[in-house]
């Protein structure tokens, strides 16, 4: 997701403890993470109670995402990190490319009833070479006090100026907004994908856009969503999840979200093929990813759990803000990687036509 939300620079969190007694040889394992708030989240969530639960030593790296870091440390042999924090389609590559290892779900913890981790995860959020820990969602937010009769609903509601009249923030790159344009054109969620992938669709996607590109503005930075609504720039926009709620819940700004229709991505956890840990590090991953550890990760940052027995253990006032609340997942997208990796290059030199006009 190029980390959109809490990916703040920082150092990196070295956690120590007094020894590593497990049966597993390593002197120490190492998580490679996105930094700033969201290393710090996974720190206190997961490793401060697995290094207290096993006697280990954990330290974390910070780094910018993308593969090249990891393919150097599998090529050379020099394995610097055991867990990675993968977004899913870094993932789905070095998987490919065999610099991470297969991970079968049936070495997962169950779920508290008993429940196979293969039918507690949510679907989408297990892969061959990784395991889902988080889901972030492009979703859209408006200002309520722009809107005292009542503000949008629907995705179709984002594109309806005679209803709900202002201007609208859109990011500048074309995905998500070709999927929503569909959305709000009619086209069923099972169909945007097979529909967005032939001429015809693309050429209804884009027209739809046509309708409220008068009245957009557009954005390049996921900061700039929120910052575009409370300064009056726009009346509604699309953006990231967590950018609003911290908007919300910690700026005290008079915003909403918008569930329908969301697009949810996805993080994974991962193991390097160049680890000289891998026992210790699926220790970790399968510690790190019970229900209820994924649960506790609510409490420092706005992500969704991805196991169906977590949706219970988080606390009401932070469920209904997530993205997997079950209320808000319900007329959710799945954003299709493989779709885009197909037609990314094509579509954006449309996109850049279509911005240009």
């Amino acid at each position: 997701m190029n980390k959109l939300l809490y990916l703040l620079a920082g150092t990196a969190i070295a956690c120590f403890s007094t020894g590593y007694s497990t049966a597993f040889a390593a002197d120490q394992l190492v998580v490679a993470s996105f930094g700033g708030a969201y290393t710090a989240s996974q720190s206190k969530a997961f490793i401060e109670p697995y290094m207290a639960e096993k006697s280990a030593k954990v330290l974390t790296a910070d780094y910018n995402g993308g593969l090249a870091e990891l393919r150097s440390q599998v090529q050379s042999g020099n394995g610097a990190w055991d867990v990675i924090d993968l977004e899913l389609q870094d993932a789905l590559r070095a998987c490919d490319d065999g610099l991470i290892e297969k991970i079968d779900a049936s070495q997962l913890a169950p779920a508290a009833d008993g429940t196979a981790a293969k039918d507690d995860f949510l679907p989408g959020t297990l892969m061959d070479c990784g395991v889902g820990t988080i889901m972030w969602s492009n979703i859209i937010a408006y200002d309520k006090t722009k809107f005292p009769n009542g503000g949008p609903k629907t995705i179709a509601d984002f594109f309806d100026l005679a209803k709900f009249p202002g201007k609208r923030g859109l990011s500048n790159k074309p995905n998500v907004n070709l999927e929503w344009a569909l959305m709000a054109d009619g086209v069923p969620n099972d169909k945007i994908y097979e529909t967005l992938a032939t001429k015809d669709g693309l050429d209804r996607a884009f027209a739809k856009l046509d309708t409220i590109k008068k009245d957009a503005v557009f954005w390049g930075a996921h900061a700039q969503a929120p910052q575009l609504l409370a300064d009056g720039e726009v009346v509604m926009t699309a953006a990231a999840n967590g950018r609003i709620y911290d908007a919300i819940s910690k700026e005290k700004k008079p915003f909403a979200i918008v569930w329908d229709g969301q697009i949810w991505n996805l993080d994974v956890w991962a193991i390097s093929k160049a680890s000289k840990n891998k026992d210790a590090a699926l220790d970790f991953v399968k510690f790190s990813t019970t229900g209820q550890r994924l649960a506790d990760m609510t409490k420092y940052i706005s992500y969704g759990p991805v196991r169906k027995s977590s949706q219970g253990l988080v606390p009401e006032a932070i469920r209904t803000s997530l993205p997997t609340y079950e209320d808000n997942f319900k007329t959710s997208l799945a954003n299709d990687l493989e779709f885009w990796a197909d037609h990314q290059d094509e579509i954006n030199q449309r996109w850049a036509t279509w911005m240009a006009k």
